[in-house]
């Protein structure tokens, strides 16, 4: 019967995730946050909730979330 294990003996083995990856992955959700946060606080019609919000909610997530999944440290 073929084994699901890597070449290192475990299942998660090939898991290249590292402290930087998790450090990116927090800026991302606080970026996330804070862009939530910015959108309740402003006004309805402000600049900080037409325009400052939604380009940090666009980073968090289309920019920094992906990065973080797709970063990997040059061996």
């Amino acid at each position: 019967m073929a084994s699901n294990k890597s070449k290192s003996g475990s299942l998660f083995g090939a898991w290249e995730y590292n402290r930087k990856n998790y450090l990116i992955f927090l800026v991302g959700i606080m970026v996330i946050a804070m862009g939530y946060i910015l959108m309740a606080t402003g006004e309805r019609d402000s600049f900080q909730s037409l325009t400052i919000s939604p380009i940090m909610l666009v980073t968090g997530y289309l920019v920094l979330i992906p990065l973080s999944i797709l970063y990997r440290t040059k061996r």
